[in-house]
């Protein structure tokens, strides 16, 4: 859990993702979309990452992917960024992290 702690204070938005899940891919494409640069962690593709997931899966992300954090607090899934999204929270909050300068 302390190596998910310092991924996710590398930047201020960091999704773990893997690279053939079609939600992962949305999220990505979403916060791209925003012009925001996320970390992304592709869970199968780097060493350690069942690991990882195991730990998301302890932190409360279930599915553990896509897990999205901002300025290092779990935001969650899916669903929890397009609820932010459709009640336009999203935004304000990525400004407030410093992702997104517009």
């Amino acid at each position: 859990m302390d190596k998910v702690v310092q991924m996710v204070s590398e930047k201020p938005v960091v999704i773990f993702s893997r690279s053939s899940c079609c939600m992962c891919h949305t999220i990505k494409t979403l916060f791209s979309d925003f012009g925001v640069n996320p970390n992304v962690h592709e869970l199968d593709e780097i060493p350690r990452g069942k690991d990882i997931e195991q730990a998301l899966l302890r932190l409360g992300c279930n599915p553990s992917v896509p897990a999205v954090f901002i300025d290092g607090k779990l935001v969650g899934g899916t669903n929890e960024v397009m609820s932010l999204h459709l009640n336009r929270t999203l935004i304000p909050m990525l400004r407030n992290a410093g992702a997104l300068w517009v």
